[in-house]
């Protein structure tokens, strides 16, 4: 009998290589039934499906999965799946008033929903800037459509999201990209219900072995750049340079100063306690 793995992802190009290994069968010669649920509403959206039991495991966030657990979610990291850090595109409408970046200091962000990273990174970014953040404003949009409403109907003012996939949207002139924000610390990480954990941990460790296995023949292949433009609708300029930067985890270690980082970072933001758990609580290793 097959085991049955539930596993959520955004639909971007971050995910390709798992949809390559289901195109190609591949967990069948594991006996894993996988069902790879895509989750537009980014990392929010994950943490709660997996906390509500639709989900076994999900490819969320680093900052959003650390923050889900030390809130007291029954999850743990078990891998890192993007090792490169993600760079936020920090948009406004093109028709926006909002010139500059400075100029986004106690304006309305537009994000997918509070906990995700587009709210986490936004309050990051202002404390870098030395912005005050018990002066933002949020407006809760689900998804990249509803910012590009709430942008247009002048019910937000800016939104950070991934930038390449932002790309087509700033091209067409939809969005106007004020500035970038790089986060220290791998861009997605392997979150999994503790309950998963106890029960199939194996069979979880050898989905996450075949598809390293895709993501680096991905990385390989000569026509990545046109897979990647015509799936995602992104240029092949684009798409080279984001292959050019991302960087596929291939092991299962615990990064312990990029997972510190990140607890600092929320710490400082005071999203949770100064004497919140550390990463014994967060991380389980898979055998």
């Amino acid at each position: 009998m097959n085991r049955k793995l539930r596993i959520g992802g955004v639909p971007e190009h971050f995910n390709l290589p798992w949809q390559l290994a289901i195109d190609e069968r591949a967990f069948d010669e594991i006996g894993v039934d996988l069902d790879f649920i895509e989750q537009p509403g980014g990392t929010g959206a994950m943490t709660a499906a997996l906390n509500d039991n639709q989900l076994d495991a999900a490819l969320v966030l680093t900052e959003g999965a650390v923050l889900d657990i030390l809130k007291g979610a029954d999850n743990r990291l078990v891998s890192v799946y993007v090792d490169s850090p993600l760079v936020w595109g920090i948009h406004v409408a093109a028709t926006s008033a909002i010139e500059q970046v400075r100029d986004i200091e106690d304006k309305r962000f537009a994000i997918s929903r509070y906990g995700s990273g587009s709210h986490l990174i936004a309050i990051v970014d202002a404390a870098e800037r030395g912005f005050d953040a018990r002066n933002m404003q949020f407006v809760v949009v689900d998804n990249i459509d509803g910012a590009r409403e709430a942008l247009a109907n002048d019910a937000a003012d800016v939104f950070l999201w991934e930038k390449h996939m932002t790309q087509p949207l700033v091209d067409a002139g939809e969005f106007r990209r004020v500035g970038e924000r790089a986060v220290p610390w791998p861009a997605f990480v392997v979150s999994v219900r503790r309950e998963y954990l106890h029960e199939d941990s194996g069979a979880l460790r050898q989905v996450l072995d075949i598809v390293s296995e895709y993501a680096e023949r991905l990385k390989n292949r000569k026509d990545a750049a046109e897979l990647i433009s015509r799936t995602y609708g992104i240029e092949i300029s684009d798409s080279q340079a984001w292959l050019a930067d991302v960087r596929w985890s291939n092991d299962h270690d615990c990064p312990q100063a990029a997972l510190q980082r990140a607890i600092k970072a929320l710490s400082a933001q005071g999203v949770i306690a100064a004497d919140a758990p550390g990463i014994d609580a967060i991380w389980h290793s898979l055998q």
